[in-house]
C-alpha cells in the first residue's frame, strides 16, 4: 500500500454524472455490476463469516461496509454505533468513508445520506471505488500500474494464445477465449484449451467460470448469457473480476516479477558478452589484417622494370586510398566499442573487460604504430627506386645506341684489314695503299673515345644494378675485344705494307734507269695515285648522322621545356589546394579539442552539435579525393619536389584519418556520458560540476595512485572524462545485485537450494533459460535431485567473472 498514488485513483474514479449516464446508456450494466460487486464483496466478506444478498439494501447501516473495508484493508476501523436509527446508519457509513478519504480516495458525490437511503447508483459507485482502490490500484506489471498495469498483465499472459486478443475490459473478453488463456497459462490441466471454439463463446465462458470457482476460489461474478447478449459488457464488471485471477495467481506473479528481474540481468550479460565477442573478432581480424600488411610494407626489395616499380606505386596508391582507410575506422570502432562495453560494465555493476592476451587496445596500438613505422619511407623507396630506373632506362638506351653505331662502323673493317691486296701491288699502288691505311688509323683513334663511353656507360649500369646487366656486359665485352682484334689487324696490316714497300723500292731502284726512259708513264703513273689518294678523303658516315640528329634534338628539347611547364602547373594546382586543405584539416582538430573540454548545454545539445559537425567533416572528403587525384598526377609526372607547399600528400592522409577517428571517439564519449548520466541519475548541474573538476584534475595528489587503478583498469595510462564520472558518481551504483538475483532464483525455486533444469525451462524464455542451464554448475548438496543446478554461484559468477 505504500506506494499508493491518489493520482491513478482518480484517473479511474467517475464522477456522479457517468454513472447515471453509464446506466441511463445500458440497464444491462447495472445489473452485471450488482452481480459482479455482491460477489466481489463476499469472497471478501465471507472470511468474516458473513455475505450480502442486495447490496444497496445491506449497506445501508454501514456495519457490513466497515467490515469488508477491515477485511480488504487488515485494519481496524473505528468502533461502529449499534443503535437503528438513520443517524447511527449515516455516523457508520460516515466512518466507513472516511476511512476510505484517509487512503487517498476522492469519493466525488457520494454522500452517506445516499448510500442509507438505499441509492443504487450511489452505492454501486462507492463499491467501485473501494473495488479500485484495494484491488486494481497496487497492480504494477514493468512499470505499468492500476488498470494499464492490469490490462499489460492480461495482454502478456495471453500473448501465445492465436485466438486471444486483449485490448480492452468489454468486448474483448465477450468469446470467453480470454478468461479460459488465463486459466490454462497458469493451471494448463485444468482447462483442455485445444478443444475451445471461438464461435461458441458461452461453452467457453461458462467452462472458465465454473473452473475459477471449483479450483480458484474466484466465486462467479458474471453470467455468461449476460455477456453474450450485451453488445459491450460492462467495463468494471470484467475489470472486477479480472482482478480477482490477478490476485488468485499472485504467487505466479511473484515467481513473474523473479524471472523478470532474472531477465533483464541475463539480457544484460548477454548483451556484454556478445560485445566482447564483437571486440575480440574486431580486434583478430584488425590485428591478422596488420600482420598480413607490414611484410608486403617492409618488402624493398626492386624490381627489374619501370613499369613493374609503377605497379607497386599504383598497389601503394590503393593502399592508402583504399585499403587502410577503413582500417582506420575499424581501429576507432574497436576503440568505441571497447569504451561503451567498460561503461555498459560499471553501470551494471560488473567487473572491467580484460580482453584475451595480445588483444588489448594498447597491443592493438603497438601493432598499428608498427605498420606505420613499416610504412614510413616506403612510398619514397618507391619513387628513389622509379628514380634510379628512369636513370637505368636512360643509360640503357644511351648504350644500346652507342653499341650499334659503334657496330655498325666497325662491320666489315675485320675483313678489311684483313685482305692481302698488297701482295699484287706496285709501289705506287702500295704507297697509295699506306696513305689509306694511315687515314684509316687516325680514323680508329678517333673512335677509341666512343668505346672508352660504351665500356663506361657499361660500368655505370653494373653500379647500379640494372637487372640486364649480363647482356650489357656480354656487348661490351664482344665491343671491347672486337676493338683490341682491329688494333692487332691495324698494326699487322701496317707491317706487311711497310715490308712491300721496302721490297718494292729495292726491286724499284733496279728499274729506275729504265723508269727515267720512260718518264710519261711515270707521269701518268703519279696522276693515277693521286687520284687515288683523292678518293679516300669521303665524309664520314658521322657526318652525315649529324645533320639528321641535330633537327631531331631541337624537337626533344622543345618537348622536354613543354613537360616542364606542365609539371610546374601541376606543382602550383596541388600546392594551392594543399595550402587550403592542410590548415582546415588543423583548425578542426583544435576546434574539436576546444569543443570536447568546454561541452556547453545538455549532453544531447552537445551531441547533437557534434554530429553537425562530423557531418560538415564527412562532407569535405570530396577535396580530399581531388587531391589524392592531383598528387596521382604529379607521381605519374615523377614530380620528386614541389616548392609551392610544405604539405605532402602522406601529410594530409594522416591529418585526414585523425579528424575522423578524434570525432567519432569524442562523440562516443558524450554517448558513454549519457549512458551513464541516465543510469546514475546524474543531473545536468551535476554534470558540470563534474566537467568543471575533471578540466582541474590535479594529478599530483597523493592518493592519485589509488584513483587511477579505479579509473584506469587496463592502465591504457588515459583518464578519460567518461572514467571520471562513474569515480564521482560510484557510490550510487554500489546495489548488492549478485543477492537480488540469487533471490530471484530462489523464488522460482520453489526455496529449495538448487533449481532444476524443467524450473529454468518452465520459468524462463528459451534462450535465457538455455543460456542459465548452459553455465550453471550441478548442484551437489544433499538434497540434490537429478538435473539439480546450482543458481548460487551462478549469480555470483553474473558479478564477479567478465568472461564466463
Amino acid at each position: 500500500m505504500d506506494h499508493y498514488d491518489p493520482q491513478q485513483t482518480n484517473d479511474y474514479m467517475q464522477p456522479e454524472e457517468d454513472w447515471d449516464r453509464d446506466l441511463l446508456l445500458d440497464p444491462a450494466w447495472e445489473k452485471q455490476q450488482r452481480k459482479t460487486f455482491t460477489a466481489w464483496c463476499n469472497s471478501h466478506l465471507r472470511k468474516a463469516g458473513t455475505q450480502i444478498e442486495n447490496i444497496e439494501e445491506d449497506f445501508r447501516d454501514g456495519l457490513k461496509l466497515m467490515l469488508l473495508l477491515e477485511v480488504i484493508s487488515g485494519e481496524r476501523l473505528a468502533k461502529p454505533e449499534r443503535g437503528k436509527m438513520r443517524v447511527h446508519k449515516i455516523s457508520n457509513v460516515n466512518k466507513a468513508l472516511d476511512f476510505i478519504a484517509s487512503k487517498g480516495v476522492k469519493l466525488v458525490s457520494i454522500g452517506a445520506e445516499e448510500i442509507v437511503d438505499g441509492n443504487v447508483k450511489m452505492t454501486l459507485g462507492m463499491i467501485w471505488t473501494i473495488i479500485l482502490r484495494f484491488a486494481i490500484q497496487d497492480i504494477s506489471v514493468e512499470e505499468t500500474s492500476a488498470k494499464e498495469g492490469l490490462l499489460l498483465w492480461c495482454q502478456r499472459k495471453t500473448a501465445p494464445y492465436k485466438n486471444v486478443n486483449i485490448q480492452n475490459f468489454h468486448i474483448s473478453w465477450k468469446d470467453g477465449l480470454g478468461f479460459c488463456a488465463l486459466i490454462h497459462r497458469h493451471r494448463p490441466e485444468l482447462i483442455d484449451y485445444g478443444k475451445l471454439r471461438k464461435d461458441d463463446p458461452l461453452t467457453n465462458l461458462n467452462t472458465a467460470f465454473d473452473v475459477a470457482e471449483k479450483y480458484l476460489d474466484i466465486p462467479k461474478m458474471l453470467d455468461a448469457e449476460d455477456i453474450v447478449g450485451t453488445a459491450r459488457p460492462d467495463e468494471k464488471a470484467i475489470m472486477t473480476y479480472v482482478s480477482s485471477f490477478y490476485h488468485a495467481f499472485s504467487g505466479a506473479q511473484k515467481a513473474e516479477t523473479a524471472a523478470n528481474r532474472i531477465c533483464k540481468v541475463l539480457a544484460v550479460n548477454q548483451e556484454n558478452e556478445q560485445l566482447m565477442e564483437d571486440y575480440e573478432k574486431l580486434a583478430s581480424d584488425l590485428l591478422e589484417w596488420i600482420r598480413r600488411t607490414i611484410p608486403w610494407l617492409e618488402n624493398r626489395a626492386p624490381e627489374n622494370t619501370m613499369q613493374a616499380m609503377q605497379q607497386k606505386l599504383e598497389d601503394f596508391r590503393d593502399y592508402r586510398r583504399l585499403h587502410k582507410p577503413p582500417k582506420v575506422q575499424e581501429k576507432c570502432q574497436l576503440e568505441i566499442n571497447f569504451n561503451t562495453l567498460q561503461t555498459k560494465l560499471r553501470l551494471s555493476n560488473r567487473p572491467a573487460f580484460m580482453p584475451s592476451e595480445g588483444k588489448m587496445v594498447s597491443d592493438i596500438n603497438n601493432a598499428w604504430g608498427g605498420l606505420e613505422q613499416a610504412e614510413k619511407g616506403y612510398e619514397e623507396w618507391l619513387l628513389n627506386e622509379i628514380r634510379r630506373l628512369e636513370r637505368l632506362d636512360h643509360l640503357a638506351e644511351k648504350f644500346r645506341q652507342k653499341a650499334s653505331i659503334h657496330e655498325a662502323w666497325t662491320d666489315g673493317k675485320e675483313a678489311m684489314l684483313q685482305q692481302k691486296d698488297y701482295e699484287t701491288a706496285t709501289l705506287s699502288e702500295i704507297k697509295a695503299l699506306l696513305k689509306k691505311h694511315e687515314a684509316f688509323e687516325s680514323d680508329l683513334a678517333a673512335h677509341q673515345d666512343r668505346v672508352e663511353q660504351i665500356a663506361a656507360i657499361a660500368q655505370e649500369l653494373n653500379e647500379l644494378d640494372y637487372y640486364d646487366s649480363p647482356s650489357v656486359n656480354a656487348r661490351c665485352q664482344k665491343i671491347c675485344d672486337q676493338w683490341d682484334n682491329l688494333g692487332a689487324l691495324t698494326q699487322k696490316r701496317r707491317e706487311a705494307l711497310e715490308r712491300t714497300e721496302k721490297l718494292l723500292e729495292t726491286i724499284d731502284q733496279l728499274y729506275l734507269e729504265y723508269a727515267k726512259r720512260a718518264a710519261p708513264f711515270n707521269n701518268w703513273m703519279e696522276g693515277a695515285m693521286e687520284d687515288l689518294q683523292d678518293t679516300f678523303i669521303v665524309h664520314t658516315i658521322e657526318e652525315i648522322q649529324v645533320r639528321q640528329l641535330v633537327p631531331r634534338r631541337d624537337q626533344a628539347l622543345m618537348e622536354e621545356h613543354a613537360r616542364q611547364q606542365q609539371n610546374e602547373r601541376l606543382r602550383k594546382q596541388f600546392g594551392a589546394q594543399a595550402n587550403v586543405i592542410g590548415p582546415w584539416i588543423q583548425t578542426k582538430m583544435e576546434e574539436i579539442g576546444r569543443i570536447s573540454i568546454e561541452m556547453h548545454g545538455t549532453l544531447e545539445d552537445q551531441l547533437n552539435h557534434l554530429r553537425q559537425y562530423e557531418k560538415s567533416i564527412v562532407n569535405y572528403k570530396p577535396k580530399i579525393d581531388q587531391l589524392e587525384g592531383d598528387h596521382q598526377q604529379i607521381q605519374e609526372a615523377l614530380i620528386f619536389d614541389n616548392k609551392h607547399t610544405n604539405y605532402t600528400m602522406e601529410h594530409i592522409r594522416v591529418g585526414w584519418e585523425q579528424l575522423l577517428t578524434t570525432i567519432a571517439r569524442t562523440i562516443n564519449e558524450v554517448e558513454n556520458q549519457i549512458l551513464t548520466r541516465d543510469a546514475k541519475g546524474i543531473s545536468q548541474e551535476q554534470m558540470n560540476e563534474f566537467r568543471a573538476s575533471f578540466n582541474h584534475f590535479d594529478r599530483g595528489e597523493a592518493e592519485f595512485a589509488r584513483i587511477m587503478s579505479i579509473v584506469d583498469p587496463n592502465r591504457l595510462g588515459v583518464v578519460t572524462f567518461q572514467a571520471f564520472i562513474d569515480f564521482m558518481s560510484r557510490e550510487t551504483a554500489d546495489t548488492d545485485t549478485a543477492d537480488q538475483v540469487m533471490a530471484s532464483f530462489k523464488i522460482l525455486a520453489g526455496d529449495k537450494n538448487y533449481i532444476t533444469v524443467d524450473e529454468l525451462r518452465r520459468e524462463l524464455p528459451p534462450d535465457q533459460a538455455e543460456y542459465c542451464i548452459a553455465r550453471m554448475a550441478p548442484y551437489n548438496g544433499r538434497d540434490a535431485v537429478p538435473g539439480a543446478l546450482d543458481y548460487m554461484s551462478f549469480s555470483t559468477a553474473l558479478y564477479g567473472e567478465s568472461d564466463l
